[in-house]
């Protein structure tokens, strides 16, 4: 599969348009939107890193491994 990377300006009605366009192709497409200024250089976590924190905090407060249950 060939990629290449596209910047569209979505301040504008076409910008947005086209967007709407690609998202309606999550095959063929895959759309990365930038980090919030605010997060920016932050520690950020995946789904399952959030899970296996969760999992271990819930652990230790029922003293038992709480994914086996």
């Amino acid at each position: 599969m060939e990629t290449i990377n596209v910047q569209i300006d979505i301040s504008t009605p076409t910008g947005k348009r086209l967007l709407r366009e690609v998202e309606k192709h999550p095959r063929v497409a895959k759309i990365q939107y930038p980090l919030p200024k605010e997060i920016v250089g932050q520690k950020t976590y995946t789904l399952e890193e959030s899970f296996e924190e969760c999992c271990d905090i819930l652990s230790e407060h029922y003293k038992c491994d709480v994914r086996k249950l």
